[in-house]
Order: C-alpha cells, then structure tokens, then sequence
C-alpha cells in the first residue's frame, strides 16, 4: 500500500533543501585536484609588502659603498695575484676574491628584493688606488697593496659594525651582521701580512 505524503511535509521538506542549497551557493569554492569544485575557507589577504621593500637613507648609502667596495677588493685581488711577489700576498688576495664575490652576489640579490639600483663601478678612491697600484711590481707592490687593505677593511668593519646593530632596514641589517665576520678575519689576517712585512 502506497503511503501518501502530507502537503504540508512535502513542503517542508522543499524548504529545508532550498535552505541548504542556499549555504552551499553563497560558500567560496576552489578548484580540487580532480577539477572538481569543492568548499574552502576564506583566505586572507596578504598584506601589501611595498612598504618593506624601500630601503632609503642610512641604509642605501651603506648598500650603495658596500657593492663598489667589494668591487673593488674583488679587481685589488687579481691585480695582486698577477703582480705580487709574496705568497703570502697572493694567498690573501685569493680570499679577496672569493669572499667579497660572494658577498657581492648576496647584496645584489638583496638589492633586486627591494628594487634597489647598485653603482656599476668601483668609487673613484678606489680608481685611484688601482691605478697606482697597476704602476707596482714585486715588494713595492706588496707594501702599497697590504696597506691599502688594512685601511680599506678598518673602515668596513666599522661600517658593518654600526649597520649591524643601526640599520633600520631588518634584511639590510641581517646581511651587515652575516657579513661582519668574514671582514674581522680579513682584517686579523692582513694586519698580520703587514707585521710579518714591517708595513705601517
């Protein structure tokens, strides 16, 4: 025997389905890895990280001497590893080179982050520097070259020093810090080149 079902019922059965039909049309969907739509939560929006991105002042300028400075230790090396005479000289300048390569690669990296345009070029102090040093050979070379390093990376420790612990930018800081070990060392190890040589 066949059951009839109440109107009323029936109509509350349309209703609630209409209801859930409801929820589930005004839920956001995504896209499953079959293709098909299915319910997800709400995201929220990232927030905008332009602000983060401008590097000024302080922080520029030390970026700005940064890169030629490792420029310019970078060319130092291979003029000295060409015109050297002391073995010790041309051992440190091969750490010139490798080192500040590197950091170089990491700031230009830093720099493309926060749209930043690094100098092409080395400073004209250490266009000055090279070319005097291009007119030396052998031990006079030797002593122009470990003085100019020794003054060179007096200052970059202690431009490091102070962005390490003042930059306002947190990422220019962090690669100031990284950074500031590698020029201690430089700065121990040619300190003594230059005792071992009698350079003052």
């Amino acid at each position: 025997m066949i059951q009839r079902i109440k109107p009323v019922a029936f109509l509350m059965g349309i209703g609630m389905c209409c209801v859930l039909w409801s929820a589930c049309a005004n839920q956001p969907v995504g896209t499953s890895n079959n293709g098909n739509s299915v319910p997800r939560a709400e995201t929220a929006k990232p927030p905008s990280d332009k602000g983060d991105r401008v590097v000024t002042g302080g922080d520029l300028d030390f970026m700005n001497q940064a890169a030629m400075g490792s420029m310019a230790e970078v060319e130092l090396g291979r003029l000295a590893i060409n015109q050297a005479a002391s073995a010790d000289v041309k051992g440190f300048a091969q750490h010139m080179i490798d080192d500040h390569s590197k950091a170089a690669g990491e700031l230009k990296q830093l720099a493309q982050g926060k749209n930043v345009m690094l100098p092409p070029e080395v400073s004209p102090s250490h266009k000055q520097t090279m070319e005097k040093l291009m007119k030396l050979k052998g031990a006079e070379f030797d002593r122009e070259y470990v003085k100019a390093m020794v003054e060179d990376h007096i200052k970059d420790v202690t431009a490091f020093g102070a962005v390490s612990q003042n930059a306002t930018d947190a990422d220019v800081k962090a690669f100031a810090v990284k950074t500031l070990p590698t020029l201690q060392q430089h700065l121990q190890m040619i300190r003594g080149i230059a005792a071992k040589m009698d350079v003052k």
